[in-house]
């Protein structure tokens, strides 16, 4: 797959050669969407039932957190990319375009880890019944959870196009 994240970088031969993206990347956007797999099987089952009884949340406890695992994958799979990246010798000041990718995906990763730490509390909720889960909050976590997903792809393809 001869996809590159940088225009093209001058050689020490004098000729133009590319670098092309860490198949990592691949895998992160594999688990990323596996993740809004796994939160949309939850959020549909629990969003079936009027009310949120203890049966129901034990049922969809497993997808929830299988999510909230997923998440954290990705984020370390982003770390792995930048290590990659670094041992090509592509770092943030390397050109425009490493400089948008990293920080585009920094601010990816850090958005997730927002989704990851909501849906944390989704989880704590799920587990400790002292104070209800308000529907509500259930369902925005996994809207915000799936647009991250298409946020990421947008992003993926946009690495993946030659500028």
């Amino acid at each position: 797959m001869a996809t590159t994240i940088a225009p093209p970088v001058s050689s020490q031969s004098g000729g133009i050669s590319q670098k092309p993206l860490p198949s990592t990347l691949y895998l992160n956007t594999l688990i990323l969407l596996a993740s809004s797999a796994t939160f949309a099987f939850a959020q549909r089952s629990l969003s079936a039932s009027p009310l949120l009884d203890a049966s129901l949340e034990r049922k969809n406890l497993p997808w929830l957190v299988l999510t909230l695992v997923l998440g954290i994958a990705f984020c370390f799979g982003q770390y792995a990319v930048w290590l990659q990246l670094r041992a090509q010798g592509l770092y943030l000041a390397t050109n425009p375009n490493s400089s948008f990718f990293y920080v585009l995906t920094a601010v990816h990763a850090l958005h997730l880890i927002g989704g990851i730490l909501a849906l944390t509390f989704v989880i704590g909720r799920l587990l400790v019944r002292r104070s209800p889960l308000r529907r509500s909050f259930l369902e925005n976590t996994a809207i915000y959870w799936h647009f991250m997903g298409v946020v990421w792809l947008y992003l993926f393809l946009l690495c993946r196009l030659k500028l």
